[in-house]
């Protein structure tokens, strides 16, 4: 078996290329890369091993296990990570003087050791760098995510048949991952970062949606057990209230993220106002969005319309408020940029970002719609297309 299928090494190519011009920028010898995503985008298939770019070579793949790929196009089955100076020498690439290493992905631990075996070297963040060159999708990238969109939306339009009167958010969200599941999802939400844990989604019913989490999540809700404080926690769903629904398209290694509103019954005239305002949000940035837009201007303006309307209460939570409107998504549920005021990032064609201005309107529960979108040269193209107005359960 081959690493890399012969029809994937263009893909990778493009991804190679890109992540050589981050180590150029920053002076950089060579990334040691260990982390199963970085692996991934890499490869395009996950291992347990390595990948060495050096920044004027090809890079060699180091494989710990499974032992099942061809020894060819730079391949080299190790044992321990001690031994790649030894073949790093032997190809005639040389150690690097300086070395970019995942400080946010690996463990202290897994740092030390690796620093050990190349002592001499002046080290970097290559989680940083890694996380830039992962933010521009190529073509292929996003191609994947548009087939995710479609079947995310598909299982969108099975919710209303997914609910039966009495049920709890969490016999809801059930039948809503059955049908996940069924379209072809993964059943994996990969996330980064220590204080980022979901599962399949969340879906949020009622005063849940005003329940503070400590994960950076926009919605919180205390879950069913102490253990995953977030999302559903087996609460009936009650006439009057809303049911936010934001579980996870992961169908084929990358995700999109999408959020709807369905509610029971009528809902209160400030709910409805607030909604509205999510959707007025998403359609000015739709157009504002444009490759070259500081990504900090997004927030300042979702800001702006919501003073305007008088909602700054219930915006991005209530009892707990959190201080972005969005974030980028492709492998990771979470990925760059994160769309907040403090953000140095600038929007680039090919980003892949999710919008989600979100409100909790107390006693009633969550409002608002939240779509993945492609930043194009003509403002921003939504991959998870679905009707955003309020559903009837």
């Amino acid at each position: 078996m081959q690493l890399i299928p012969d029809f994937f090494k263009k893909e990778i190519e493009i991804r190679i290329s890109s992540l050589r011009n981050h180590l150029i920028e920053g002076g950089i010898d060579a990334i040691l890369v260990n982390a199963n995503v970085n692996i991934y985008y890499l490869s395009g298939r996950f291992y347990r091993g390595y990948v060495y770019l050096p920044v004027d070579g090809q890079p060699i793949w180091f494989v710990v296990k499974p032992e099942v790929f061809d020894k060819e196009g730079n391949v080299f089955y190790i044992r321990k990570p001690e031994l790649i100076p030894e073949i790093l020498i032997s190809q005639g690439v040389g150690l690097p003087k300086s070395l970019a290493l995942e400080f946010d992905d690996l463990s202290y631990s897994d740092i030390i050791r690796l620093q050990k075996i190349f002592p001499e070297a002046e080290y970097h963040n290559g989680s940083r760098i890694m996380k830039m060159t992962r933010m521009i999708k190529t073509p292929w990238e996003i191609e994947q995510m548009k087939i995710d969109g479609l079947h995310h939306a598909k299982v969108y339009s099975k919710i209303k048949n997914c609910y039966k009167p009495g049920m709890s958010d969490l016999q809801l969200q059930i039948e809503i991952e059955r049908e996940l599941r069924l379209e072809g999802a993964l059943g994996v939400s990969r996330v980064a970062g220590n204080l980022m844990e979901i599962n399949m989604g969340s879906v949020i019913s009622g005063e849940n949606a005003d329940t503070p989490s400590p994960y950076e999540f926009t919605m919180g809700g205390a879950g069913v057990d102490s253990s995953l404080p977030v999302g559903a926690d087996n609460s009936p769903i009650l006439p009057h209230t809303t049911v936010m629904i934001d579980m996870n398209g992961a169908f084929n290694g990358y995700q999109t993220d999408m959020t709807r509103v369905w509610a029971l019954d009528e809902i209160p005239a400030l709910a409805m106002k607030a909604h509205d305002c999510s959707l007025r949000i998403l359609h000015e940035l739709e157009k504002f969005a444009l490759p070259g837009v500081p990504v900090a201007d997004l927030y300042v303006k979702a800001m702006e319309i919501v003073e305007e309307e008088g909602l700054k209460e219930f915006f991005m939570g209530h009892k707990s408020q959190v201080g972005f409107i969005g974030h980028g998504v492709g492998i990771e549920l979470n990925e760059l940029p994160v769309v907040n005021a403090r953000s140095k990032d600038i929007l680039a064609e090919n980003m892949t970002i999710a919008l989600e201005p979100k409100f909790v309107i107390p006693e009633v529960g969550a409002v608002g719609s939240e779509n993945t979108y492609q930043v194009t040269r003509s403002g921003l193209v939504n991959l998870t297309v679905f009707p955003e107005e309020i559903h009837n359960l």
